[in-house]
């Protein structure tokens, strides 16, 4: 693992097999000192597509690999501030692979590499913060921007200790500090009232949405500035469904969302910004609405009106 250059703005190059690991345990790095605190709403209209956003995180010729086989190649992209950007494309396009650069998940993937730009913007004042630095604490990176699968993956533990499992690890709290944490988190889940008289449940005993919304009140708890989201409704019933979608229209005015989805409706519906990847690359991106009416690259008519797929 490696760097060009001391200067943010020369190619990071970074090699998932010597990349620094961080335990959990370890302490909060001070340029991410500002996570875990409760977002305020920034958003003044809660329309899809309204208004013009700030970006938050950069990425210029971006390129991964995974061992000889290059999954991204050249992209660049801006993800706004406090919208819901979905990617979309066929299987094997590089949308999750690029999601899980976005928080340095692909560390843990032996053989995975990249090079390029990718950075969160920050206040004025502060040095823009470099994703890709093989110095970075990922683990605090991670408790900043945080993930949720395609699969429900919650902890084999209570409702309640789910939610306080990151705080535990990260802040300091009283008891009654930890509970009005994992109310709200719940609640902001839309999860709360359908758990809350059964907190010391097992977890594992939710309904394959309710799993699904807990990991979303799990990940939240910490505080995070943007959302990963990896296919979380592919799982899931046309019921569940609908509650995650309502969630993330929900949560846009207080977080960054990006969704990985092939599920061209929930696109439409649910994000202001739309990217089409076809072979590892990035074919087209702007408004959603713009994406699926008036496209400009034929490529990209063509998929979101399902002529291939």
């Amino acid at each position: 693992m490696m760097t060009n250059d001391s200067k943010q703005s020369d190619d990071t190059i970074l090699d998932s097999g010597r990349s620094a690991s961080t335990s959990e345990g370890s302490s909060v790095s001070p340029v991410l000192s500002d996570a875990g605190k409760q977002p305020k709403d920034q958003t003044a209209d809660s329309r899809p597509g309204s208004g013009a956003a700030q970006t938050l995180i950069e990425i210029r010729d971006f390129n991964s690999w995974y061992g000889d086989f290059q999954a991204i190649h050249s992209l660049s992209l801006e993800i706004p501030r406090h919208q819901v950007t979905a990617f979309i494309g066929p299987s094997g396009c590089g949308k999750s692979t690029l999601l899980k650069w976005i928080n340095r998940m692909n560390d843990i993937v032996p053989g995975a590499t990249a090079k390029g730009h990718m950075q969160i913007r920050q206040d004025e004042g502060r040095a823009d913060l470099n994703i890709l630095d093989p110095s970075l604490d990922v683990v605090s990176l991670r408790r900043r921007i945080g993930i949720v699968f395609q699969k429900p993956n919650p902890f084999p533990k209570s409702i309640y200790d789910n939610v306080a499992f990151g705080p535990r690890l990260h802040m300091r709290l009283t008891k009654s500090e930890m509970d009005e944490l994992v109310q709200w988190s719940l609640q902001k889940a839309a999860v709360w009232e359908e758990v809350k008289d059964r907190l010391h449940a097992p977890a594992l005993g939710l309904s394959g949405g309710q799993q699904q919304r807990l990991c979303i009140a799990r990940a939240i708890a910490v505080g995070p500035e943007v959302l990963l989201m990896d296919e979380p409704c592919s799982a899931l019933d046309p019921a569940s469904t609908l509650a995650i979608e309502d969630l993330i229209f929900e949560l846009r005015s207080q977080y960054t969302i990006v969704i990985v989805t092939h599920n061209m409706q929930q696109a439409s519906r649910c994000s202001d910004k739309t990217a089409f990847f076809f072979e590892g690359r990035l074919i087209e991106s702007g408004d959603t609405e713009k994406i699926f009416t008036k496209p400009e690259n034929k490529q990209t008519d063509d998929y979101v009106r399902g002529k291939f797929g």
